[in-house]
């Protein structure tokens, strides 16, 4: 094998296309650039982002601010809404259904327990997220916090 010998693989290599070379070669006249406008033009560069008129994504999309679509949101329900549900009810377990029922959340809500105000009954209570503080009072208070 000798550098006179080598060629490229078949098919890799094609000619091409001449343009501007008469009539007879079907690329003739305007130069397979078609009838006026900026693209049949000699000198004529497209804008970076350019959709052919059509406003462009960067002009589309909002600059400030971002909505995470996988966004969790839990309705917020405090110790002294679960304190009063408890006293009005006489209930020792507080469900979802029960927090439904009392209108405290809407059907599909999520609900997570907070530490505001204090819990002076012993209930034992379901929600889908409790935070640390909340725990604590509940149990300190002799009940129990049960995630669903």
């Amino acid at each position: 094998m000798n550098l006179s010998s080598l060629k490229p693989a078949v098919g890799s290599v094609k000619t091409g296309k001449r343009v501007g070379r008469g009539q007879g070669s079907g690329k003739g006249g305007t130069a397979a650039r078609g009838h006026k406008g900026a693209q049949s033009r000699s000198g004529y560069s497209r804008k970076v982002g350019f959709e052919g008129g059509q406003m462009p994504l960067q002009r589309r999309l909002p600059k400030f601010g971002f909505n995470n679509i996988n966004r969790v949101e839990y309705k917020a329900l405090n110790l002294d809404a679960i304190q009063a549900l408890a006293e009005k009810t006489g209930a020792a377990l507080i469900t979802l259904d029960l927090i439904r029922e009392n209108g405290l959340c809407a059907k599909k809500d999520l609900v997570k327990i907070l530490n505001r105000g204090q819990v002076s009954i012993a209930v034992e209570v379901q929600a889908n997220g409790f935070s640390a503080s909340a725990v604590e009072a509940i149990e300190k208070a002799g009940g129990k916090a049960v995630k669903l």
